[in-house]
């Protein structure tokens, strides 16, 4: 079979207007400004409003995407939804997103792959497409951690934010688009960082909500170490897969969680840092979000010109990680 070459042809990004910024968190748990910066590179993060849930965020996002794209809800065969915070359980976020685009003839369902859950919706998508199953394909990474976030534990709710990314996939000129996919699991690292309650294992309760056991729990030197090793080693990875060096990188696209892990990665890769996309002091780390987020932001500053060689590499828990090399 003769695969098409996919690529992406529209993207689009919303982060809500709330901001929470250092100085305020110095005020709810015993932290400061230089720590977290020094630390994380982090300065403010995006707060959802009450009345928001992550399908709002991942609207506001596709309907930038299909606009870039050129095409409307109805040209969508599927809508795949990358989240560790859905509205609900179910239905799907995927499928509360198709009503409210008016995705009549889409299908759609949600990816749990953390903060990696991105790169493994592209890599689903871009395969879908490949083979002739669809023509169109809307990819969302879309999350509200803030509604999982322990506002009164300084490790973690100085890191997170909410937001929404988005890109359309469809067929490109050959030569273009997707080159290659890495893509990894280590489940033994599974309690490094996770929720537990409210699935089947700790089904909602008293006693749970007491333990506070839905909010995101994170063991962080064993994730950060875990980190510093697997984005290197995914994106290079990814570029022999693709036949590429890394010297041929035009812009690295990582995971928004912490400076000092994409720092580790430039070294690695002998990138300066001009080239690469960093947003994480605006946004913090938007899990499924951060990558799509970044990108859209690359777009619109004019940082990706057609034929530019772009490695998209993050990591998250389960533990997952993802790469992919595009050529835009």
């Amino acid at each position: 079979m003769q695969l098409l070459p996919v690529g992406i042809i529209g993207t689009g990004k919303y982060v809500p207007e709330r901001v929470l910024t250092n100085q305020e968190l110095e005020q709810m748990v015993e932290t400061n400004d230089e720590w977290i910066v020094t630390r994380t590179g982090i300065r403010e993060r995006r707060i959802a409003s009450a009345e928001q849930a992550t399908s709002d965020l991942a609207l506001h996002a596709s309907q930038q995407a299909l606009q870039a794209a050129g095409i409307t809800a109805e040209d969508l065969d599927l809508i795949i939804v990358a989240t560790i915070t859905p509205d609900m359980f179910f239905p799907s976020t995927a499928c509360l997103l198709q009503e409210k685009l008016g995705a009549k003839k889409a299908a759609a369902f949600d990816l749990s792959a953390a903060c990696s859950g991105f790169i493994y919706g592209l890599a689903t998508a871009s395969n879908m497409i490949a083979t002739g199953m669809y023509k169109h394909v809307l990819v969302v990474g879309a999350e509200c951690l803030s509604r999982i976030t322990d506002y009164t534990d300084r490790n973690t709710c100085i890191l997170f934010g909410d937001g929404a990314g988005a890109v359309v996939l469809g067929e490109v000129p050959a030569g273009r688009g997707f080159q290659s996919f890495e893509l990894g699991a280590d489940g033994s690292g599974g309690e490094l960082l996770k929720v537990c309650g409210g699935g089947s294992r700790m089904p909602s309760s008293k006693e749970s909500i007491d333990s506070k056991s839905h909010f995101i729990y994170m063991a962080g030197n064993d994730v950060f170490k875990f980190a510093v090793r697997i984005m290197g080693s995914a994106a290079e990875e990814a570029l022999r897969k693709a036949g590429m060096e890394k010297s041929e990188i035009d812009l690295l696209v990582p995971h928004q969680a912490n400076i000092r892990i994409i720092q580790s990665a430039l070294n690695r890769l002998n990138l300066p840092e001009e080239k690469c996309m960093i947003n994480l002091n605006k946004y913090g780390n938007v899990s499924a979000a951060s990558i799509p987020i970044a990108l859209a932001e690359a777009v619109e500053e004019g940082r990706v010109q057609e034929g530019n060689r772009l490695v998209l590499v993050g990591f998250g828990g389960g533990l997952t990680w993802g790469a992919s090399v595009l050529v835009w």
